[in-house]
């Protein structure tokens, strides 16, 4: 029988419709494709499996995340050339076939399963094979993946994957919760080792020839320069994380800090900082969600990288909390991830990934709608910075850290949790490099009377 690697190959090419742009290793010790750049291996016949029962992106995560699936070599070249493949190939397929394969790359695979999204898992893989069965291209492809897959029994998913049936509304406060305790409870050591000594879990702001301590320094230092703090005043901090944009603010501005997180690990660090850098009479660190927020005005507020969890349907919502949480001339900085608008707006789906592994719930908005619905919320927005290529640097320091201490980082979590935030952070430097992503500091104020704003007249001057 052929060896399993040439098989892939030549089957991954039907798919594509274009030439494998990696190497391909497979169980039994077979090679094919470009002798040059990373490998894709595939570590045992589960992979192939993994993604029979789950069509796209899902099957293919749950492969990598329980290494069934690995990389040989530069994880980055590897993504960048699937990317190259998959984003950038000029006139796109059949329309009911692209969207699937630019985010897959299993082309007819993926567009079935995008079509049954309705049905339960083990269903919706029964009824995928039996609309293959009527392409005779696919036909033969699905035949050849069941012969090399052997796909009885259905693998279960990776323990570190979030449940399918949540408890509560999405973006309910309990539910929230629960999305937040997913991500950030995971060990406040192994965060240690991705983000460094800074603790802070956003795009940092690059100079030439810093390092990632300087770049976050400056990024902090940014924010409250932008929000003009002055000692005495009193600022809120959404999303306060590690507590070190609450720590930065009080100890250099000399403001009093409001830091709220629905993540008690964050919680419980950021008060011991506090405490050892005797801050705590300045802090004050909630296990919060910012709608039950009560005891406002504040004279400015800070949302650093927590508004990707809000979704859209509460923003509004959110928009409005803030604004009335603000004293008239109060600044607002929203720091948030943003995706390019999509041509129908009710298409956009929450990445299969991204949702189950790493931000369940979370959702991108264009930088237009967030704009848009701070305005309708009364702010006035007088400045709007993207720091896109900052995030990309960002997360290559990132991933850099996480592989120079992979070992302990696998024992601080799991060898799948490492995994899970080895690829994800990859692949969202490459999306932030590729313009797939964007990252934007938005500056909003609720103007006081007759319309003063109480900002300098040069205001990228960011004097205080």
């Amino acid at each position: 029988m052929t060896e399993a690697a040439p098989r892939l190959a030549a089957l991954a090419e039907t798919l594509l419709g274009a030439p494998l742009p990696v190497r391909i290793r497979a169980w039994d010790g077979s090679e094919a494709g470009p002798p040059d750049g990373p490998t894709l291996v595939l570590n045992n016949r589960r992979a192939l499996r993994r993604v029979l029962w789950r069509p796209g992106e899902l099957g293919l995560a749950r492969a990598w995340v329980a290494g069934d699936l690995t990389v040989d070599g530069d994880l980055f070249d590897m993504l960048d050339r699937v990317a190259g493949l998959l984003w950038e190939r000029g006139p796109a397929p059949a329309p009911e076939v692209a969207p699937a394969l630019r985010r897959s790359g299993l082309g007819k695979l993926g567009a079935v399963h995008r079509r049954l999204p309705q049905l339960p898992e083990r269903a919706a893989g029964a009824a995928e094979a039996a609309a293959l069965l009527r392409d005779p291209e696919a036909r033969s492809a699905l035949r050849d993946l069941v012969a090399l897959a052997r796909p009885w029994p259905a693998p279960a998913p990776p323990p570190e994957e979030a449940p399918g049936r949540r408890g509560g509304a999405i973006h309910s406060k309990g539910r929230d919760k629960q999305a937040i305790s997913h991500h950030y409870d995971v060990g406040n050591e192994f965060y240690e080792h991705v983000l460094g000594p800074s603790m802070v879990y956003s795009c940092a702001y690059w100079s030439p020839g810093s390092t990632l301590e300087e770049a976050q320094r400056d990024k902090l230092d940014l924010v409250c320069r932008k929000l003009g703090l002055q000692p005495g005043q009193r600022l809120l901090d959404v999303g306060c994380g590690w507590g070190s944009m609450a720590l930065h603010a009080a100890r250099e501005h000399g403001v009093h800090v409001t830091g709220i997180t629905l993540s008690r690990e964050q919680a419980v660090y950021a008060r011991k900082r506090a405490a050892e850098e005797g801050l705590a009479d300045r802090l004050d660190i909630r296990i919060q969600d910012y709608r039950d927020v009560k005891d406002g005005p504040y004279d400015a507020i800070s949302s650093i990288g927590m508004a990707e969890h809000v979704g859209a349907e509460r923003y509004r919502e959110y928009a409005r909390t803030l604004h009335a949480l603000l004293a008239p001339g109060g600044r607002l900085l929203n720091h948030q991830i943003a995706r390019p608008p999509e041509p129908d707006e009710e298409a956009y789906r929450i990445d299969e990934f991204i949702d189950a592994y790493v931000f369940p719930d979370g959702e991108l908005s264009p930088l237009g709608t967030t704009v848009g619905e701070l305005e309708r919320a009364g702010f006035e927005v007088r400045d709007v910075e993207a720091l896109r290529e900052h995030y990309a640097l960002t997360l290559r320091a990132w991933v850099a850290r996480l592989e120079d201490s992979w070992e302990e980082a696998v024992r601080l979590t799991s060898p799948g949790r490492a995994r899970v935030w080895r690829l994800y952070m990859a692949a969202s430097a490459l999306g932030f490099e590729h313009g797939r992503l964007g990252v934007n500091q938005v500056l909003a104020v609720k103007p006081a009377g007759a319309g003063r704003s109480g900002l300098p007249l040069r205001l990228r001057t960011w004097g205080a």
